[in-house]
């Protein structure tokens, strides 16, 4: 099954060239195609993609969402499978692809996300941990009884899907979502029956140092997004995350990791107001 990698790009200049190489380096896979989406910027991205003869298309700023990115693309696409990743990530394996992949080539799943990992030793160290762990796991709509939300986990930082099941789904139905569109589209692959992989031998690095004030303003984001697809939101969000908190903090305190205990409480609570606000706004603009 041949693979089409798409990866949006903005003011990416910092990360093209190596991440375009360790695509490239990637073995026992038959990569058709890598295509790049470039929201304009101000950096030398473009002129990047140009020396190194990328295929990619544009969007203007105004255009953009992470949705629409991937979307434009994804729905053209004549290979079998869809490989969606993020400019930021680190491709250290070269068979971070095959390992990928292999559950849909080989019929164990529709789609499926790679295990990531930090290298920063901060509270997104236990995040990576508690969503990333290290042994693999098919989910199914049977597993929404257990796992609640967990069920639909889903990251497009790398991760594939079948091109039919994508088409068949219509994708992010034209939505123009600013965050958590790989959880729009893993409930509907929950939800029609199919499978997600876990693959946590397919691993990528994936690291950020996030100010309070971006921290906040994710959580926003993400709680406007579970405000407009509540059927979504039922499944748990206040479970979730609070079963994430504790985890997080049984870690720092068992590793002795002062930095991310000092940063715990303001951390968790740019979360919970970000989470809190972002579904209240949606409220009071529909008033």
């Amino acid at each position: 099954m041949n693979i089409e990698v798409i990866c949006p790009l903005y003011n990416a200049e910092k990360y093209i060239l190596d991440l375009d190489a360790n695509i490239k380096k990637q073995k026992n896979v038959d990569l058709k195609k890598i295509s790049y989406v470039l929201t304009e910027s101000s950096d030398n991205t473009e002129s990047m993609l140009k020396n190194i003869n990328a295929t990619y298309s544009k969007l203007k700023k105004t255009d953009f969402s992470h949705s629409t990115a991937r979307e434009n693309v994804a729905m053209k696409s004549e290979a079998d499978i869809l490989v969606f990743i993020s400019q930021d990530i680190e491709i250290k394996n070269e068979d971070w692809l095959e390992k990928l992949v292999k559950p849909i080539v080989d019929n164990e799943s529709e789609a499926s996300y790679s295990r990531q990992v930090t290298k920063y030793n901060n509270i997104e160290k236990y995040t990576r941990e508690r969503n990333y762990p290290d042994t693999s796991f098919v989910n199914t709509k049977e597993n929404l009884k257990e796992k609640g939300l967990k069920t639909f986990f889903f990251s497009d930082a790398s991760s594939a899907i079948k091109t039919s099941v994508f088409k068949e789904l219509n994708g992010y139905d034209g939505k123009r979502l600013v965050i958590n569109e790989d959880m729009y589209i893993a409930y509907k692959i929950i939800m029609k029956g199919y499978r997600i992989k876990y693959c946590s031998d397919s691993i990528v690095y994936h690291s950020h140092k996030f100010t309070f004030k971006e921290l906040y303003k994710r959580y926003y984001d993400t709680g406007v997004f579970f405000k407009e697809n509540s059927y979504i939101d039922q499944y748990g969000t206040n479970k979730a995350g609070g079963s994430l908190a504790i985890y997080i903090l049984k870690r720092a305190i068992q590793e002795r990791n002062i930095k991310a205990l000092l940063e715990f409480l303001p951390n968790m609570l740019a979360r919970f107001l970000g989470m809190k606000m972002g579904k209240l706004s949606v409220k009071n603009e529909s008033k």
